[in-house]
């Protein structure tokens, strides 16, 4: 099917634009390279605010109190640890990085939650489950980087049970003075730097802001949800916009 890129500006950023790969493999390699670092560079980039942030997308999900979760594009595991509070019988989590998926994996072990989650390959634009398998789909600072957006989305309503809810957070962006100004100089010239310094990857850093600035954040975002079969799509912006909580439903 052919998707409408039109809202999906966030495709034409890629990881390395001088590469003749796919966004979908780009974004793969970039992830798998900085797989030891990221639950480290999350932390720190973020000080530490991102643990509320998944805090706050949990109580979400916890709210209709489901059984089965997918977990799209995720990682090394976080959102999925973090749902495991929600009372849920089962959760699955996919990702295109391998490296990511093993070190989720590690971390699943330590915690002895096997039988809760479990972390396999998959693909956000073709998922391999049947329509309406889980009463949750979630997802966080993936949607993003989907190569088509639209495509990802859509998929995730498929598999969607009947009235069931997904839970996206994303990065967006401060609109007022001095947050605005602070987050911008932050984002530009601090975090590359750091994250090159901790990451050893080049680019992982740099493509965080650019695919950050393309991103149809907010009430945008919410139209691309109502128009790929979602209803009652609300946008939430947290710790002053520096990221956003959405909501929809089935």
């Amino acid at each position: 099917m052919q998707m409408n890129d039109n809202s999906d500006t966030a495709i034409h950023v890629l990881p390395d634009a001088g590469s003749n790969v796919s966004k979908k493999a780009q974004v793969a390699d970039m992830f798998n390279n900085i797989a030891g670092k990221y639950d480290f560079l999350n932390h720190f980039l973020s000080l530490g605010i991102d643990k509320g942030w998944r805090k706050k997308a949990i109580a979400e999900v916890t709210a209709i109190s489901p059984q089965q979760i997918l977990d799209v594009a995720t990682g090394t595991g976080d959102l999925a640890i973090a749902a495991t509070t929600s009372g849920v019988q089962k959760i699955i989590g996919i990702d295109i990085a391998e490296q990511m998926l093993h070190v989720g994996r590690k971390k699943i072990a330590e915690r002895k939650l096997e039988e809760i989650i479990q972390l396999q390959a998959g693909d956000s634009e073709a998922l391999q489950f049947p329509d309406n398998s889980f009463d949750v789909v979630m997802c966080a600072y993936g949607v993003r980087n989907f190569e088509h957006l639209e495509a990802g989305l859509k998929e995730m309503n498929r598999v969607l049970s009947k009235d069931g809810k997904l839970v996206v957070l994303e990065f967006s962006h401060p609109k007022k003075f001095p947050v605005k100004q602070g987050y911008q100089f932050y984002f530009r010239f601090i975090l590359p730097v750091l994250g090159r310094l901790f990451s050893k990857h080049s680019r992982a850093y740099t493509y965080l802001p650019e695919s950050v600035k393309a991103f149809p954040e907010g009430e945008k975002f919410c139209a691309i949800l109502r128009n790929c079969g979602f209803t009652n799509a609300k946008a939430r912006p947290l710790t002053f916009g520096v990221t956003t909580l959405y909501t929809a439903f089935k």
